[in-house]
């Protein structure tokens, strides 16, 4: 019989009405029933009782093997598992299972770029670039389906009040009207957009619930019309004062906000300690379908941070290579199995929402440690966008307007 719901496969469903007329199904070479006293009367009247027993008795037994044989019931295949146990895998040295995509819900993005240094500047130039539109073509073509579009939305709000500042800062509608400038040049080469709350250090420094409410219900409020090619990403990197436990009550507080205009919008979090993959596990998952777990990976920090003139000491790592050993990619295939493997017993879907190694690392490796992250994000099921578009980690040269060929065949084969 079938599950619950679940119609019979067509053949299935023949074979068990057949089966009512089994009994009446017979080889051509036995007689009817109805022809048992003709039979008994060819023979001259002289079939003895014990022949007619055994006569009767070999046809029985030809009959019901017929009948067996030809309307057998069919086995049912076994019924897939449909959902992981919460269990946590025991601690080991060797790898676990490996991740594939079908192994979290669907996931619409899954190739994107960070335009890092644009519109997350205190203002845009400061730090050297602008958002061009020919960017988004450019980004397009080469294959990538998305970005991520850090905003430095506190650096553009006035205050409006004479209260204590919990509520009284407004997002510039000038500033509104850039990221949609944006957002929209990005929707129009049919990329997703991810707007990510970015460089909110009065929040880390000095925790205001009420503020970061604010700013998300003015934000949710503007974009609340947008496609759903448009994501939330509530906060870059917590750090500083901005505890695990405290950051998941500012993830309530924030999903509120959003969810009061946008009921079904991907909204993206992300665990304390700049987003760091082994703090994913802190997170208290809102009961929501429509939420993304997002980590950042610069491991091993020494090596992609080497020569970062805003690392204090990093020169002392100029030259540090990457890959040459098997412990080197065993490491970071362990770190992204963590992820994974919580990832899958909260059946929650994940962003690599940040990579990338600096400019002053290696060549060599540098490419290496790219291909190997993104090839095991993949592996593993997670979408990734890459730390960044055309600054100190970027793969692209805004000067001489070209591609940084290695690097971007190490995102894109």
């Amino acid at each position: 019989m079938g599950w619950p719901g679940m119609d019979l496969p067509g053949e299935l469903s023949l074979r068990k009405e057949n089966r009512s007329e089994c009994k009446w199904k017979q080889p051509s070479r036995i007689y009817p029933l109805a022809t048992f006293e003709d039979a008994e009367k060819g023979s001259g009247g002289k079939i003895l009782p014990m022949k007619r027993i055994l006569f009767f008795s070999f046809t029985f037994l030809l009959i019901v093997t017929a009948c067996n044989q030809q309307y057998a019931t069919p086995t049912l295949a076994p019924v897939p598992t449909l959902f992981v146990t919460d269990t946590p895998a025991p601690p080991t040295s060797t790898p676990l299972p490996e991740f594939t995509p079908t192994s979290f819900p669907s996931m619409k993005l899954q190739r994107g770029i960070n335009m890092g240094d644009m519109l997350e500047a205190p203002n845009e130039g400061d730090w050297g670039l602008t958002v061009q539109e020919e960017y988004f073509d450019l980004i397009k073509e080469v294959g990538f389906d998305f970005v991520r579009l850090p905003v430095n939305w506190k650096a553009h709000t006035t205050r409006t009040g004479q209260d204590d500042g919990d509520m009284g800062y407004t997002i510039e509608p000038d500033f509104f009207a850039r990221v949609d400038e944006v957002v929209d040049g990005a929707l129009k080469r049919n990329l997703s957009v991810i707007i990510d709350f970015h460089h909110y250090e009065d929040l880390m420094a000095d925790p205001n619930l009420n503020q970061f409410w604010f700013l998300w219900k003015q934000i949710a409020e503007h974009y609340r019309d947008y496609p759903s090619q448009v994501l939330f990403e509530l906060a870059n990197e917590p750090h500083g004062q901005m505890t695990a436990a405290l950051w998941n009550k500012y993830i309530i507080a924030g999903m509120e906000a959003v969810r009061e205009t946008n009921p079904t919008r991907d909204v993206i979090i992300g665990p304390v300690q700049w987003n760091a993959y082994d703090w994913v596990t802190t997170l208290d998952i809102p009961d929501d379908p429509h939420v993304i777990v997002t980590f950042h990976y610069y491991e091993p920090f020494s090596f992609t941070h080497q020569g970062a003139e805003w690392v204090e000491g990093s020169t002392l790592w100029l030259s540090t290579s990457w890959g040459e050993s098997e412990e080197h990619k065993r490491i970071l295939t362990q770190h992204f199995d963590l992820v994974a493997d919580w990832a899958q017993r909260h059946n929650v879907r994940i962003l690599l929402g940040e990579f990338g190694a600096y400019s002053k690392a290696p060549q060599e490796s540098r490419i290496r440690w790219t291909e190997f992250v993104r090839s095991e994000a993949e592996r593993h099921g997670f979408a990734w966008a890459y730390w960044e578009f055309a600054s100190g980690f970027g793969v692209y040269d805004p000067e001489a307007k070209v591609w940084r060929e290695e690097l971007i065949k190490a995102l894109i084969p």
